[in-house]
């Protein structure tokens, strides 16, 4: 009787184990694409993080550059419709990347911009200003330059964040 029961419960835990394996194995592949999902996910939000940290970086520096040429180029009494046509796509070009930038990056990088937001703004109403010859009391082109100088350690700061966030560092 022993020899028949060891029989039939080797044939059950054959058929058995016939019946299963392709379901273990099912569910093995499941797991491995479900975690390949989960990597790939988490590889694509990286890059799009890093994407928009470039451009944002990119297009706040640009904006910089070009508002102090501006206030250079007022100064110096040559500044063109060329100058502020440039000036005038760099600042929608800076705005486009924050607002993009506000539905995927961390809320520290978003302060960070921010903050340099309103020195670049300052700059830009006072640049508008100056060229229209509309100054304020106390408004020139040596101050609104020299106001403008803050947005260097803004700048360093939120490149900084970002560097961070993305894992680089140094």
């Amino acid at each position: 009787m022993t020899v028949a029961i060891t029989a039939m419960l080797t044939a059950v835990v054959g058929v058995l184990g016939t019946l299963f394996a392709p379901v273990l194995t099912q569910r093995l592949t499941a797991r491995q694409r479900a975690e390949e999902a989960r990597t790939a996910d988490t590889q694509r939000r990286f890059d799009e993080r890093r994407a928009q940290y470039t451009a944002m970086n990119r297009a706040s520096r640009q904006f910089h550059t070009l508002l102090k040429d501006a206030l250079h180029r007022i100064r110096d009494g040559v500044y063109t419709d060329q100058e502020r046509t440039q000036l005038e796509e760099a600042r929608l070009e800076h705005r486009d990347h924050y607002a993009e930038a506000q539905m995927i990056v961390p809320e520290r990088i978003l302060q960070a911009s921010r903050d340099l937001n309103r020195v670049l703004a300052a700059g830009d109403a006072a640049v508008k200003r100056l060229d229209r010859g509309l100054a304020r009391d106390g408004e020139s082109v040596e101050r609104a330059l020299e106001d403008l100088k803050a947005a260097g350690p803004r700048l360093d700061t939120m490149r900084g964040l970002m560097r961070r966030d993305l894992g680089v560092t140094d």
